[in-house]
């Protein structure tokens, strides 16, 4: 199924703009991270999880959140915190530069939206993140939207060139 281009350019600033909006939450969350302790980690989870796992000890998501606060340490915060920040500082100047139609920012959009791509199934190769595989679709797709508008946009400025020559 192909889509006019009218829809494709309804889709792609729809899909920006949530990105933007978690743009947006992964730069407050990225500063929120430098605030978040081991203790009020460990005191979250454990308020979170001790029911759970005194009624089934083997419950495997109340045990995922029991090892993973386990593992939280002052570099995993740091690492979390700088990550966020920096994803979502990148994606909010990119996704900013094509709602204002900036021709150079089409490639280069597609280009780092690619590879936080890679970074995000390297990362799914470590941890077995659904929401990495998630967080990578919606990305793919936004990269084909962001293809097909550049298409538009180059087409729509080529033709418009070509009747200034006449």
């Amino acid at each position: 199924m192909r889509l006019n281009e009218r829809t494709t350019h309804v889709l792609f600033q729809l899909s920006l703009l949530c990105k933007a909006v978690f743009a947006v939450a992964e730069i407050l969350a990225g500063i929120g991270a430098y605030f978040v302790t081991q203790e009020l980690v460990f005191g979250v989870v454990d308020r979170l999880t001790r029911a759970e796992l005194l009624q089934h000890p083997h419950d495997p998501i109340a045990n995922y959140l029991y090892t993973s606060a386990q593992h939280f340490s002052l570099s995993t915060r740091n690492f979390t915190a700088a990550y966020l920040l920096s994803h979502g500082v990148i994606k909010l100047w990119l996704i900013v530069g094509l709602l204002r139609n900036k021709h150079g920012y089409y490639p280069l959009a597609i280009a780092v939206f690619g590879m936080f791509v890679v970074y995000q199934l390297y990362r799914f190769n470590l941890s077995h993140s659904l929401w990495l595989i998630l967080i990578t679709l919606v990305d793919l797709v936004v990269i084909a939207l962001t293809w097909q508008e550049y298409r538009y946009v180059r087409a729509k400025a080529h033709s418009a060139q070509g009747f200034d020559q006449v």
